[in-house]
């Protein structure tokens, strides 16, 4: 396993990471999500990404009961929670979304509770909220540092523009600022960590924690011929997706990936996640198997890495068409 530094923080992250969204409790149940965590941990990953709203918090609920019968050293795995949406779906009420200081300082406590930790390693603002002052965003992630529930903060899905005022900010009045981003990164979603954030790597340090890097499991071609009962896009409530991923263009773009890596001796989800992970500002990629044998072929893009020469890089940029250009005239 490689490690690499969450942007300027001082934390190490493993280059490959495991998550929960949509699996943990709609896809896998316990012994499942026992079984993938322990291989995970295993191969070397410390890195266990979740939030408030996955599965209405069933999901930070089962990581915790797993997190408690494995009983890693503590010291040895980090892991996140998110909080904007809720986790009482259309049973929220006011104050239980959002950014205010109220939701996050109670949704720090309620996650905390559900996975069964004393704190948090990494604490996402899980969308920006343009109804609360950024002032009382930084102040708060930084006042649960201080009081030690969690160690680092970050964003989700918001701008350039966003996180560097969350720094003016937290300059403005000598606070912690955002230290991470995650963001969705794939072969085919490329703006933000390849464009809008260049400044933000360059002038405060950024950290990436990717999600999709296999664009809902669209980059591993098993949705060329139709979509299988068992995969995420089946799932009912997740159409977007599949508005999103199942496109012509796409499908062709993909069918041409797939034969590049058959070319090359690997899969095509080993290629898409090698290709996530080769650039540099990513620190890692969350992988979000459901089964085994997927989780261990998604490792294997360590072993591919190696192999995205220039040569090799330029062939996927002539398939993609689709890199971002900064448009400077």
């Amino acid at each position: 396993m490689e490690y690499r530094r969450m942007g300027r923080s001082g934390l190490q992250l493993s280059v490959l990471s495991y998550g929960s969204w949509v699996t943990f409790h709609k896809q896998i149940d316990d012994s499942i999500a026992d079984e993938l965590m322990g291989i995970a941990y295993d191969n070397g990953i410390n890195f266990f990404d979740n939030a408030e709203a996955y599965a209405l918090g069933e999901s930070e609920k089962m990581m915790g009961r797993i997190l408690k019968k494995k009983n890693w050293d503590r010291t040895s795995y980090t892991v996140s929670s998110k909080a904007f949406f809720g986790w009482r779906g259309k049973e929220n009420k006011p104050n239980q979304t959002g950014l205010s200081r109220k939701h996050l300082m109670e949704a720090c406590h309620e996650a905390l509770q559900r996975l069964q930790l004393d704190y948090l390693d990494l604490f996402f603002c899980h969308r920006p909220d343009p109804h609360v002052p950024i002032e009382e965003v930084v102040w708060t992630m930084h006042n649960l540092i201080q009081q030690g529930k969690i160690l680092y903060w970050g964003t989700s899905q918001w701008s350039a523009a966003e996180i560097m005022e969350a720094h003016r900010v937290a300059q403005q009045y000598g606070l912690i600022g955002p230290t991470v981003e995650q963001p969705q990164y794939n072969m085919f979603e490329r703006f933000k960590v390849e464009q809008d954030y260049l400044p933000v790597f360059r002038n405060v340090g950024l950290g990436t924690t990717i999600w999709s890097p296999l664009a809902a499991g669209f980059l591993t071609g098993k949705y060329l011929n139709g979509i299988p009962e068992d995969s995420r896009l089946a799932i009912q409530g997740f159409d977007w997706l599949k508005e999103r991923w199942v496109q012509e263009a796409k499908i062709e773009k993909v069918k041409k990936l797939a034969l590049l890596a058959q070319e090359m001796g690997v899969s095509l989800a080993e290629l898409a996640i090698a290709w996530t992970i080769k650039n540099p500002n990513v620190t890692t990629a969350i992988l979000g198997a459901t089964k085994k044998q997927q989780l261990e072929e998604n490792l294997k893009a360590l072993q591919v890495l190696p192999l995205l020469t220039p040569e090799i890089m330029e062939k996927i940029e002539q398939i993609l068409q689709n890199k971002p250009i900064l448009d400077l005239a």
